[in-house]
């Protein structure tokens, strides 16, 4: 597999224009990510995290057929993409948030999650589960981190980021008002909703937050 970062496809599809396709064959890491896993999930265990090992997804293959993307991948351990510099290529969705008027959801992670803990990240994000379709992990998240349905839902890119993690990208737009039902879970502290043009983003929004938005202008 091919694990240099980047975007492996970038469009506008909606969720029925992407498609999962299983392996059964689960992917096997090598002594060492698995010894830096067991490692990861102890360090977790350690300061009072509730996330445990499972199952996951790792990306194999990513193909074009006509208007779809067919996104190929197989299980593998979850706790891989805990790993630094090179996770087994794990496959993530991360559904950035839109208000009515432009503004992004922003959330601050919480201290005790696995990652970016203490950081500020745009929208909800997530594991794709054995099974699922990487675009319905998007909608998933989203109620799941904040209680919001979308008013509608676009997926924009597939990126690899430099620890070999495959982001599926989508978009959701929530309707004229419906911030009101936003409900914050555990792993967020804080949220606010940033201004409709990135340039006038707080000083939190670090550089990756400030690519993800030029990606998807």
């Amino acid at each position: 597999m091919n694990l240099t970062p980047g975007i492996l496809a970038h469009g506008h599809w909606t969720p029925e224009q992407v498609q999962a396709k299983w392996s059964t064959d689960q992917f096997v890491p090598t002594p060492e990510q698995a010894a830096e896993a067991d490692a990861k999930i102890a360090a977790l265990a350690e300061r009072g995290s509730p996330s445990h090992d499972g199952v996951a997804a790792r990306f194999v293959d990513l193909t074009t057929s006509g208007d779809d993307v067919v996104i190929e991948m197989q299980p593998t351990r979850w706790a891989l993409r805990l790993v630094d510099g090179d996770n087994g290529g794990a496959v993530s969705s991360l559904c950035i948030v839109r208000r009515a008027d432009g503004a992004w959801l922003a959330g601050r992670r919480a201290l005790w999650v696995s990652t970016w803990a203490g950081r500020w990240a745009l929208g909800a994000g997530g594991a794709v589960e054995v099974g699922e379709n990487p675009a319905e992990t998007l909608a998933r998240e989203l109620l799941e981190e904040w209680s919001l349905v979308p008013e509608r839902l676009t997926v924009r890119a597939v990126v690899r980021n430099p620890s070999s993690m495959v982001l599926v990208v989508g978009v959701a737009w929530i309707a004229e008002g419906a911030d009101a039902d936003l409900v914050m879970d555990e792993e967020h502290d804080a949220h606010a909703w940033w201004p409709a043009d990135p340039a006038e983003w707080p000083d939190e929004a670090d550089e990756p937050l400030r690519q993800m938005a030029e990606l998807l202008a």
